[in-house]
């Protein structure tokens, strides 16, 4: 670990750690217009700006005890009384009031960091005076996720103020830290804890009440502090699990057993805030052994936490999930939270391979999520299992609505990087990078190609003037045979930890054309059950469309021939699509061969 510290030029054991890979801003990436990408992000974006402002301030207007006009928004969303008995465990009318509306207003930040729209400034400038005239302890009395909620606000204060440059943002992140204080544990709690803290400190007990997240608390904690908000340190490392979570993680202590899926992910964010805040190399060796430990007990879809739990090291949960749950992946959530970390680890140790994690949960979870609703209707869980479905969640405004655009709008800062000698190509998306050379020059990459149905990329350059930098592009672990050509002249290529290069004095019109092998391969359920298999080609999972079809063999999936764009056949006729190119057919992710 001290090694990799070494070579990265950041400190060791201890002192905040010098990255030298960054990401761009949000407003520095355009994604083609005709992108899938673009599309969920613009139609989400549509459907959460759409949304009645008073709508989405009546739980807090109601819990403060102010008038509350505006339409009830319906769903988890609403305020109702927890001694209601429609609001049961698990769900229900009412099971979180306002739980979105701080991650809809840090997608509202993001949205303007992209496109710099005076019209969506306006409405975060409306939605935080609203917010702010509720700001009460109330609120917080008798909750069930004080801390869940308070953290998502946080995310949503602190995006209005270091992406939509709202400075009144940090006035109503301190007086919502104080308003929430008194309800917040003392320290972070495991779910099983969670029970006697609530009947000590004279609040209610029952099942639900105990499923707060506390420990996700410090990641936004720490990021206010270092962007100027407030000194929020000490309350961040007072919410750091490390006696049960990064401590034993740190020591390759495997404790996912058990453990609620994507809360316990997205913790992994706090331990990468934290590492990056004091340099301490407990949490970056916590983290990457957890999230490792997350990898080897995913899906072929990069999709993890079937029925929302991690199983024990060298479980079968995922295969015993195929027969037994429709609840695969939780979707927007978890693709947030692995969008996070990997970009986090990748720029901490410099490794694609945290890439290709994120491009395969990309292209076979988030982007093929059916699409958010006006009515709150969400796609929640992606379905991995024997004759699958894709369907909407039960309750209206569940956890995934608020995720959705977030991680949509990341997509812009997860495609590109940048370091002091130059710029890293990390998806594959028709896109158009706006940069600064290391010498000063402004330029523009067009990214172009038929990536990821076929393995052909194009990066043309749009200079100002001629500058000298280096070109990194992600080379897939798949792709044993890449090719490179400059200006249509063939260019030897060596990858160092992923990481294909080009290094020259750049001009306009110079173009750089990628060709990746997209072989075909079996992924196993796991270990124990090898005749289990999915296919994928390239990073894209192919799934079997239908449900009473032929037995195959392993040759005859692994001859699987094109049929069409976005269509492949294998066998006697049985067609096969990707994740983004189903509707609402059956399909089958997992095949039985001999």
């Amino acid at each position: 670990m001290a090694a990799a510290a070494g070579r990265m030029g950041w400190a060791a054991e201890t002192g905040a750690p010098k990255l030298e890979i960054d990401e761009f801003g949000y407003g520095d990436v355009s994604l083609g217009a005709e992108t899938l990408n673009e599309k969920q992000f613009r139609a989400t974006q549509a459907t959460l700006q759409g949304l009645d402002e008073d709508g989405l301030l009546k739980p807090f207007r109601v819990r403060a005890g102010m008038a509350a006009p505006g339409p009830d928004m319906g769903g988890w969303y609403d305020y109702v009384d927890p001694s209601d008995k429609t609001n049961g465990v698990g769900g229900a009318h009412g099971f979180c009031p306002g739980s979105t509306f701080g991650q809809w207003v840090s997608s509202f930040a993001r949205t303007y960091a992209a496109d710099r729209d005076p019209a969506v400034r306006a409405k975060l400038v409306r939605l935080l005076d609203m917010y702010g005239a509720t700001i009460t302890g109330k609120f917080y009395t008798n909750f069930r996720f004080p801390a869940y909620v308070y953290e998502k606000l946080n995310v949503g204060l602190l995006d209005a103020y270091r992406y939509a440059d709202l400075p009144q943002a940090k006035e109503l992140f301190a007086r919502t830290a104080e308003a929430a204080g008194p309800h917040l544990p003392p320290r972070p709690l495991d779910r099983d804890e969670q029970k006697a803290w609530r009947i000590s400190n004279g609040e209610r007990s029952t099942e639900d009440f105990t499923w707060d997240e506390s420990y996700t608390l410090p990641e936004n904690l720490f990021l206010a502090t270092r962007v100027g908000m407030g000194d929020y340190r000490s309350l961040a490392k007072r919410y750091l699990l490390d006696r049960t979570w990064f401590d034993p993680l740190s020591r390759n202590e495997n404790v996912l057993d058990g453990h609620h899926a994507y809360s316990y992910c997205n913790s992994l964010n706090s331990g990468m805030q934290a590492y990056l805040d004091s340099g301490d190399t407990k949490y970056l060796r916590a983290v990457t052994n957890g999230f490792r430990m997350i990898r080897e007990q995913s899906f072929a879809t990069g999709g993890w936490g079937p029925q929302e739990g991690f199983d024990h090291a060298g479980g079968d949960k995922l295969y015993r999930s195929l027969t037994h749950t429709k609840a695969s992946f939780e979707t927007p959530c978890g693709s947030y939270a692995h969008f996070k970390v990997t970009r986090s680890l990748l720029r901490v140790t410099g490794d694609a391979a945290y890439g290709d994690s994120m491009e395969r949960v990309m292209y076979n979870t988030i982007l093929g999520a059916l699409p958010l609703e006006s009515d709150g209707t969400s796609f929640y869980y992606s379905d991995f299992g024997a004759n699958g479905r894709k369907a909407y969640h039960n309750d209206k405004w569940p956890c995934c609505s608020g995720t959705i655009g977030q991680v949509t709008a990341d997509y812009r800062v997860s495609t590109y990087f940048r370091d002091a000698k130059g710029v890293f190509v990390n998806l594959y998306v028709p896109s158009t990078l706006s940069f600064t050379t290391p010498d000063g020059v402004r330029g523009k990459m067009v990214q172009a190609g038929g990536y990821p149905l076929d393995g052909r990329v194009t990066l043309r350059m749009e200079m100002t003037r001629p500058s000298a930098f280096a070109l990194r592009f992600r080379v897939p672990a798949f792709s044993k045979t890449t090719v490179v050509r400059v200006n249509g002249k063939a260019q030897p290529l060596t990858a160092t930890r992923g990481w294909g290069t080009v290094s020259r004095r750049w001009q306009s019109g110079d173009q750089v054309e990628l060709h990746f092998e997209m072989p075909a391969r079996l992924e196993a359920i796991d270990a124990r059950h090898p005749e289990t298999v999915a296919l994928v080609k390239g990073p894209l999972v192919l799934f079997a469309m239908g449900n009473e079809l032929p037995a195959l063999t392993r040759q005859d999936l692994l001859g699987v021939r094109p049929a069409g764009s976005g269509v492949w056949t294998v066998g006697k006729g049985v067609e096969m699509r990707t994740f983004c190119g189903i509707g609402r057919e059956t399909y089958q992710t997992y095949l039985t061969v001999g």
